[in-house]
């Protein structure tokens, strides 16, 4: 799939195995700044969100049993259960069905471009809101971390997100560990004190860090800081 542009709202996956439905629903997708993936096969479709983030997911009821199953999953799925789930849908009875699996709206057949835009536009600020939650924005900035009785340990940010961040130092670090950040964002300017937890490391020596406390206030200029930096256009 090619990766969407910076402006995009998200990602969709449609998994149906009628060419008509999957090209209506593509197009009004894209209208809307959907970067868009197909699988006829439920099969790869799971193989497909357990391997990346999406913010939207479509799965036809005529797979029967199989999309009822699937819409259940997405709900245990580590990187997707948050994800805005749609189902295409033959009638009341299997809308009642998919809504009662996971899903959050329901795609009527015969699905018509208004029908089809009315309903995505009904989502369209649940898919904004997913897509932000996890944008990570490329910046490099000093940053500085500190913990009772250890020493500092200085480096510069790789990215952030409205959950965490990644950091760069030559300080080895646990998984585990749990640390107190420091940094400055610029463009605005907005200084950042977090309390966070080691999540991962690897051999360069980048490090994962999950937010655990962030007071509110700087939470809330956080996610406007990132939400201006999710709506520029690309450089």
């Amino acid at each position: 799939m090619t990766p969407p542009p910076r402006n995009s709202i998200g990602r969709a996956l449609i998994v149906s195995e009628n060419a008509a439905t999957t090209r209506q629903l593509t197009e009004a997708m894209q209208e809307l700044s959907l970067s868009v993936e197909v699988c006829v096969k439920v099969s790869d479709a799971l193989h497909r969100v357990n391997n990346g983030k999406l913010e939207v997911i479509v799965i036809d009821l005529s797979f029967g049993d199989q999309a009822t199953l699937f819409l259940e999953q997405m709900r245990g799925s580590p990187s997707n259960r948050t994800a805005v789930l749609f189902a295409i849908t033959s009638g009341s009875a299997e809308t009642i069905r998919a809504l009662n699996a996971g899903s959050v709206f329901a795609l009527e057949k015969p699905l018509t471009p208004d029908s089809i835009r009315h309903t995505l536009e009904a989502a369209g600020g649940l898919i904004a809101r997913e897509r932000r939650r996890y944008f990570r924005h490329p910046i490099s900035c000093p940053a500085v971390l500190s913990g009772k009785g250890a020493p500092q340990v200085f480096g510069k940010t790789i990215n952030i997100s409205e959950c965490g961040m990644a950091f760069a130092t030559s300080t080895p670090l646990k998984p585990g560990e749990e640390l107190t950040v420091q940094f400055t964002l610029s463009d605005p300017s907005l200084q950042i004190t977090a309390e966070c937890r080691v999540c991962w490391t690897n051999e360069i020596g980048e490090t994962g860090l999950l937010f655990v406390f962030l007071p509110s206030t700087l939470s809330s200029e956080l996610q406007a800081w990132l939400s201006r930096k999710l709506e520029e256009p690309p450089a």
